[in-house]
């Protein structure tokens, strides 16, 4: 949706890529890693198919063009602990996706920023955290018949 899924790859971020930094920080509820990384891309991919979460993770894409690398002096370099939009934006994604229990997902791997994540701007990574937080912790609700 919005062409979000290809501006991703063209950030490196294609699915599989967001798969496997999901899996980095996985923890097994009686589903195998090999599995449970199936699991998880069609998870993403169908997220990826939501205009709302599609829309969240263009506007993270769109703010970093906008603000980042400037040589201006307008633009945010690296990611400054005043930026506070970057993390709102993925907490919305991962929320809206997982639910409560998606916030806790989300700081781990807004912390540990693994694969993917650590190579990604400010604005973008915080958003496909997100996304991968709202996968694994319906992922994780599914293995355990949470609701």
């Amino acid at each position: 949706m919005f062409g979000v899924e290809e501006r991703l790859k063209g950030h490196g971020a294609g699915i599989p890529e967001i798969a496997a930094a999901g899996m980095a920080l996985y923890v097994p509820h009686g589903i195998g890693p090999p599995e449970a990384e199936g699991i998880l891309a069609r998870k993403i991919s169908l997220a990826l198919s939501d205009p709302n979460v599609s829309s969240l993770l263009l506007g993270a894409m769109l703010l970093e063009e906008a603000l980042t690398g400037r040589k201006d002096g307008q633009g945010i370099d690296g990611d400054p602990v005043f930026l506070l939009s970057d993390e709102i934006l993925g907490l919305a994604i991962a929320e809206y996706l997982g639910g409560t229990r998606a916030r806790f997902e989300f700081t781990r791997y807004d912390q540990k920023k693994p694969g993917i994540l650590s190579r990604l701007g400010p604005f973008l990574d915080d958003a496909v955290a997100g996304l991968i937080a709202g996968c694994t912790s319906r992922l994780y609700s599914e293995c355990t018949g949470s609701p």
